[in-house]
């Protein structure tokens, strides 16, 4: 099994472009000598304990570059993600024992007051004028030797649970790798592929599904500091983009933009990522002539799903051997979906389970420091992938959301609890319940149920004006719909019932207040409002999320 230093390795002589970006270009030779460079500042600065970097940059050079430079000496990324904030933020550094953090002069400010248990001289600041002092001395440094190994601990990822903090997924070289590898080989990339990478590096989709492979086959790589829907087809001509990746809405997002009669005239060939609609698929291919690919992945691994020619719509396709859904209660396997005239799910209730493996958890390697969570995931000998799910008569599986204490929002991954404890410090808020409901594209929508104090109302504007207020709210934590009730249900033990409260979602007798688009104002939800969502649903043939709560 490869190393990632092993791929880096095969490349310190090739003179082919590596990376690009903003009009700039590293060739192989030129992005293997910074990586010894900062590999070498690495080897000198290393402290005791784990040898862990923190990287909380957007996508820009430094970033793989510090990502080629850990792989050589076998240190480990743990890629930031700069939508949390405050003790969150915080959190996340001190949980994975960070002993040096690559920032810049946009996200720095964000670590500002946190207690990181780090000094000025452990936070690099790439854009600052020490900086470039700061690696003079390892200038022309070589390659350095070290002892790396296929299971050599290379990343830790952020991704969300139940529980309510992030869990950092344990990657190691050789799984990632391999896993680049493989889907460069299912895309048929060669050196002269140039791959669009605008999902952020601290994603495992960027790098699975993108640097990796690139960097397998000596492609080059084209980094866009953040995912532009209207940036996007300039760039494909500009760098002659053949793949790209994605995660979440990014094609409803790009088809959107207005069409031009020239936006089949590019180089793109394939595009490979998870969530999008089968009718922004085919509206994709048909627009800029490619072909794309969405398949069911997660971070940890552990389930595998094959696409098949003949799969329904709507299908994430045929799960391996062992893959089955479960109910999460019982363990037994949940009875075949059954469909009405109109591809209606009759039997939700019965047939959606939680997806698993019951042959076990494949590339599966735990979650630092959090043997709990580690253990949850394999119970009695099976993988269990959190995810909702249900399969027909013939096999295919069909993805039904996450379970109700996690969301996922443009294609990242949070807790509905950290959500809840912001929330709740409005005064007049008795209780705070979040929770997903489907969005019309894809993905989950943020929903809140709130139980007033008593003789308090609901100012829309006022709640709106608190959210903004909160340092630590995520930038897409944010409730698109918030309801009011008088009472929530509850079981005998007295925990909110959310999959209730996810069945009824905005359709429901308490008074719903929501905002139609990012950035609007909250106002009252009217029945043409719930027509009209109703409508945009049907339109991306998303009806089955509705009735699959």
């Amino acid at each position: 099994m490869p190393t990632i230093r092993d791929l880096l390795l095969a490349r310190v002589e090739d003179p082919a472009p590596a990376l690009a970006f903003e009009g700039q270009r590293w060739s192989y030779v030129e992005f293997l000598q910074a990586c010894s460079e900062r590999a070498a500042y690495l080897l000198e600065h290393r402290r005791e304990g784990p040898f862990h970097v923190g990287v909380l940059l957007e996508n820009v050079p430094e970033y793989p570059m510090w990502l080629g430079a850990a792989a050589l000496v076998g240190a480990t990324v743990v890629g930031i993600n700069p939508t949390r904030r405050g003790a969150e933020l915080a959190r996340d550094i001190t949980h994975t024992n960070c002993q040096l953090i690559v920032t810049d002069a946009e996200l720095g400010p964000m670590l500002e007051g946190l207690e990181l248990g780090l000094g000025d001289d452990r936070i690099l600041d790439i854009d600052s004028p020490e900086y470039p002092r700061t690696l003079a001395p390892f200038a022309g440094a070589a390659i350095p030797e070290a002892e790396v190994s296929e299971t050599s601990l290379y990343l830790l990822i952020f991704t969300s649970g139940t529980s309510g903090a992030p869990k950092a997924c344990l990657c190691s070289q050789g799984r990632l790798a391999t896993n680049g590898s493989i889907l460069a080989q299912m895309m048929g990339f060669s050196s002269q592929d140039v791959t669009y990478c605008a999902m952020p590096l601290f994603h495992s989709n960027a790098l699975m599904a993108n640097w990796v492979p690139a960097l397998s086959v000596g492609g080059t790589c084209v980094l866009r500091r953040k995912f532009s829907a209207s940036g996007f087809i300039a760039d494909v001509k500009e760098y002659g983009v053949t793949y790209f990746n994605y995660v979440g809405k990014p094609l409803a997002y790009i088809l959107a933009t207005p069409e031009h009669p020239e936006d089949g005239d590019n180089t793109l060939v394939n595009a490979f990522g998870n969530e999008a609609t089968d009718q922004d698929v085919e509206r994709f291919q048909k627009r800029f002539g490619c072909k794309v690919t969405d398949a069911y992945g997660s971070t940890e691994g552990g389930v595998n799903v094959t696409r098949t020619d003949d799969m329904p719509r709507g299908s994430l396709g045929r799960g391996l051997p062992g893959v089955v859904v479960l109910d999460p209660e019982t363990g037994k396997e949940c009875p075949p979906a059954r469909f009405g005239p109109e591809g209606q799910l009759l039997n939700s209730e019965e047939a959606i389970g939680e997806m698993a493996n019951k042959l076990g958890a494949s590339g599966f390697e735990g979650y630092w420091q959090n043997d709990e969570a580690s253990a949850a995931r394999i119970r009695d000998g099976i993988y269990w992938t959190g995810d909702l799910a249900y399969i027909d008569e013939k096999g295919f599986l069909f993805f039904a959301g996450r379970d109700s204490e996690w969301l996922r929002v443009d294609g990242e991954n949070f807790a509905a609890a950290p959500v809840e404890r912001i929330v709740s410090r409005h005064p007049n808020v008795e209780l705070a319940v979040v929770y997903a409901v489907p969005d019309e594209v894809v993905g989950d929508q943020v929903m809140v149920a709130l139980q007033l104090e008593p003789s308090r109302s609901f100012d829309p504007a006022e709640f709106d004006a608190f959210l903004a207020e909160q340092s630590d709210l995520g930038t897409k934590w944010a409730p698109r719909y918030v309801r009011i009730s008088q009472t929530l249900p509850l079981t005998q033990t007295n925990k909110v019932i959310k999959r209730a409260l996810r069945k009824e979602h905005w359709e429901c007798g308490d008074p719903v207040w929501w905002k139609p688009a990012k950035g609007d104002p909250y106002r009252r939800l009217a029945q043409e409002d719930v027509t009209e969502i109703r409508r945009q649903f049907a339109e991306r043939g998303r009806n089955a999320a509705l009735d699959a709560l």
